[in-house]
């Protein structure tokens, strides 16, 4: 009888998210390392990306009932829940869950913060094992739920390679520009980034799902009299963000609350200065090859950073900052994921 093992895309059905670009950059490289082993490998997915893989990848396609009970034949020994917070949570096969971060700590109020607990303790309970993103949401995840002892490892999501075409997009600023993506949230903290742009000429690109949050960004623009050169241009393609990447005087990334912060390795990997919020993980991404901006976000105090940073870059070897961001590979992490797998095959 053959043995499966199944990923969970669900989350998939949401594009221009991170759990997209994880779901997708890890099924290609499990994909590749499951047919390596000689392993039998499907993807839980939702109908519309069924073959999205090509035809000869076995799918099992999400149902609204699946809430209630996934059904799995014995064959399934493995059941890998990309998604923390997943209501989709068969019986059956050994789980393996993936924890990206408890971000609800740092941007919930305390009734949601127990609800999002009491969900994501349920989860817990039902893992066999469990993987963290970062060192980071491995200690969150230690402190605030009980995982009884269960296995936890750490593995560090890769860095998207784009091997596509680089995209000129259409908003194309006139002066040296400083460039950030993110969902346009609260917790990714861009309204101090206009801040940056007192005193100079420079203008600042904000990629991303757009919310009302904007507004907050916009009236921090006009406070500072650099609202002409802010551009929050909402989601682009692939080409276009790697494009800015490319293009851009720094890559400035001032969140509060991640788990992993894949843009960070992503404009690494162009050798690109980085100036980052020295919160959750983010040190622990960017080691000693960024620059983290004042604790307070004090506005003078980060243009001074954000102009010696960017002297001392041109100082700097970025090829070992391009080195060290390769380092973070999926063809790396997917095998460490087979590893666990195959203990339970």
């Amino acid at each position: 009888m053959e043995k499966f093992v199944i990923f969970d895309c669900e989350r998939m059905k949401h594009p221009n998210v991170g759990l997209y670009f994880f779901c997708k950059q890890l099924a290609n490289n499990l994909i590749t390392e499951a047919e390596q082993r000689k392993q039998n490998l499907a993807l839980y997915v939702p109908k519309s990306l069924k073959g999205y893989w090509g035809d000869h990848i076995q799918y099992k396609t999400i149902s609204p009932f699946h809430k209630l009970f996934i059904p799995c034949s014995t064959q399934i020994k493995v059941w890998h829940i990309s998604n923390q917070m997943s209501s989709y949570i068969p019986h059956g096969p050994k789980i393996i869950l993936t924890i990206h971060d408890l971000n609800f700590l740092y941007e919930k109020d305390f009734n949601k913060q127990q609800k999002y607990l009491k969900r994501l303790q349920h989860n817990v309970n039902y893992a066999d094992e469990i993987v963290t993103i970062s060192e980071f949401t491995k200690q969150d995840l230690l402190k605030h739920i009980d995982t009884n002892e269960k296995p936890i490892s750490v593995i560090y999501n890769g860095c998207n390679l784009y091997q596509g075409e680089i995209k000129q997009p259409q908003q194309i600023p006139s002066e040296e520009f400083l460039f950030s993506i993110g969902t346009i949230l609260p917790k990714k903290n861009f309204h101090i980034l206009p801040r940056l742009l007192k005193d100079n000429s420079y203008e600042l690109i904000i990629a991303g799902i757009k919310s009302d949050y904007e507004r907050m960004i916009m009236q921090e623009a006009e406070s500072e009299g650099v609202s002409n050169r802010v551009h929050i241009i909402g989601t682009i393609t692939e080409g276009e963000k790697h494009w800015y990447y490319q293009h851009c005087k720094a890559f400035v990334f001032p969140s509060l609350s991640e788990g992993f912060g894949l843009p960070v390795i992503e404009a690494m990997s162009h050798q690109k200065p980085i100036f980052l919020s020295p919160y959750t993980c983010l040190p622990e991404i960017g080691k000693q090859f960024a620059y983290y901006l004042d604790k307070e976000f004090r506005g003078e105090i980060m243009r001074e950073q954000l102009k010696k940073g960017l002297i001392d870059f041109e100082r700097r070897d970025s090829i070992a900052e391009r080195e060290y961001a390769l380092g973070f590979s999926w063809q790396t992490a997917a095998a460490a994921y087979w590893d666990i797998y195959q203990k339970y095959l």
